[in-house]
């Protein structure tokens, strides 16, 4: 039998490329070596630095102080009088002043005497409540003790003003009584009778040494 011949076409059929190890080995190297570039490091944003709610709020109360000047006052003039000639008292008005003094005086020792009966047992001579036993109730006293300390008080400022009433008589019989101490060297002539007090204000106050004009610079 005749065998039949396969006409060719005349085109060659592509072979696949085979990759050999050499290959392989060189692409694992390339890869090793080439790393991969590191992305760059974001750089946190700066925090601005926040004030404390203090800082602020003492910045602000700064900025609402507004200084007051206060207008400065005019000082008020003192009305002055014509100096005055005389310059003490009569016998006869140390005479009155003296009778004041002395019907003064008797009454603060009948006050002092009144107060010491209630203070001191006459019999005794010793201070009424030192003795007392203690099954009267408490309440009662306490009430005695407070008002033992009460007359205490006021034999005190009896006998204080007793030793101003003795100065004022001296001050009578020396011939000074009535006299301001702070104008008897220099008047002031702050009332018309300076520098002797006011006859009204010596029988009110009999033990006093100032003028009301004086008196009331002292105190402002």
């Amino acid at each position: 039998m005749a065998t039949k011949k396969t006409k060719s076409t005349g085109k060659k059929k592509n072979k696949p490329e085979v990759k050999t190890l050499k290959s392989k080995k060189t692409l694992l190297a390339v890869k090793k070596k080439t790393k991969p570039v590191p992305a760059e490091k974001k750089t946190a944003p700066k925090k601005s630095v926040k004030k404390s709610p203090v800082l602020k709020k003492a910045v602000i109360s700064l900025s609402k102080i507004t200084v007051t000047v206060k207008p400065e006052i005019p000082e008020k003039k003192v009305k002055k009088f014509k100096p005055n000639k005389k310059t003490r008292y009569s016998k006869a008005e140390l005479k009155h002043f003296r009778d004041i003094i002395l019907l003064e005086r008797k009454a603060i020792f009948e006050s002092a005497k009144a107060n010491m009966d209630a203070l001191v047992d006459k019999e005794s001579g010793e201070y009424k409540g030192d003795n007392l036993t203690y099954s009267s109730h408490m309440a009662e006293q306490g009430t005695d003790e407070m008002e033992r300390e009460k007359n205490y008080l006021f034999v005190q400022r009896d006998e204080k003003y007793l030793g101003y009433l003795q100065d004022a008589l001296m001050r009578i019989d020396q011939g000074t009584y009535g006299i301001c101490i702070d104008c008897r060297d220099e008047p002031k002539n702050l009332c018309k009778t300076c520098p002797l007090i006011i006859k009204e204000r010596l029988e009110l106050v009999p033990i006093t040494q100032h003028c009301i004009e004086c008196k009331n610079l002292i105190r402002g």
